[in-house]
């Protein structure tokens, strides 16, 4: 009996230890970038910093303005979200009440490999197949802000259909056979009722699926263009705050390099307006 009781204490302490480490974590995280950073947007000026629309470290006279950046990322994962969010919902709706089996025993598989392929991998695809394409439609590079929010709209497919998916089979059954029994179709019983019943899971999927939007680096450097500009159409070059930092951090230094951790402190801020809002979303039921 004392052999049990000890390593129900055990494990409980392995448990109580495991979850301490992920808040420590984001504890730790939240210092070093926040202490990197707010210093310099205090002494350069934040509204300055914010709202300053020229990018040029390099110059004799140097200015840190990340707001052709900010304006980046927010298009760039708003048109993601547009193509990605629909898509992956309907396609979760789609698996989990009205794929044939035969054909979910491949789909699944293929989903959950999309999960798997590197980031790089999908921003090769895009170089290769989607900027000759937009070159061809809208004249330009091809690299733009169009091929961005599909290459990221792609990105967040298996995300948002695996979340959702999960969240729709979690449904009781009950719930379908009482709208059916009432008289409501099939489609309707799922539309009406199942997805209704599992707009919490939706909603945390489409979280997390902005969360990887705005966070993505590597494959958007590939696609976007780069160029740290306000965009006055979806077919310009842009550039966003997660690429900014890897393009530059390499050979970053003094005050170039403070304005870079600055922007991560500026990204860090909204993920948590993000997950916040979303938040509040889900718990009063919206």
């Amino acid at each position: 009996m004392q052999k049990k009781y000890f390593w129900e204490h055990f494990m409980k302490g392995i448990f109580i230890a495991s979850a301490s480490i992920s808040v420590i974590s984001i504890i730790v995280i939240f210092y070093f970038i926040f202490e990197g950073g707010v210093p310099f947007m205090l002494d350069y000026g934040i509204g300055k910093f914010l709202f300053g629309s020229v990018w040029t470290p390099s110059n004799s006279t140097p200015q840190y303005g990340i707001l052709p950046m900010i304006v980046g990322s927010i298009v760039i994962t708003v048109g993601a979200i547009i193509i990605g969010v629909p898509t992956g919902v309907f396609t979760s709706v789609f698996m989990a009440r009205f794929c044939p089996p035969k054909l979910y025993k491949f789909l699944k598989p293929a989903i959950n490999m999309m999960a798997a392929i590197p980031s790089i991998v999908y921003g090769f695809f895009a170089l290769r197949v989607v900027v000759p394409l937009m070159k061809s439609w809208v004249g330009g590079t091809g690299m733009n802000i169009l091929t961005a929010s599909i290459l990221l709209g792609i990105m967040v497919l298996p995300t948002i259909i695996g979340m959702s998916e999960a969240s729709l089979r979690a449904v009781p059954k009950s719930y379908y056979e009482g709208s059916v029994a009432l008289g409501a179709t099939h489609e309707r019983s799922v539309l009406r009722v199942v997805v209704l019943a599992a707009k919490s899971g939706i909603i945390s999927a489409v979280i997390l699926g902005v969360g990887r939007a705005i966070g993505e680096t590597m494959a958007v450097i590939l696609v976007a263009g780069n160029q740290p500009r306000i965009p006055s159409s979806l077919t310009q070059g842009v550039r966003t705050m997660t690429t900014n930092i890897v393009l530059e951090m390499a050979y970053a230094a003094g005050q170039h390099r403070e304005a870079l951790i600055a922007t991560a402190v500026v990204l860090f801020i909204f993920i948590i307006i993000i997950n916040g809002a979303f938040s509040i979303v889900k718990r009063k039921g919206i």
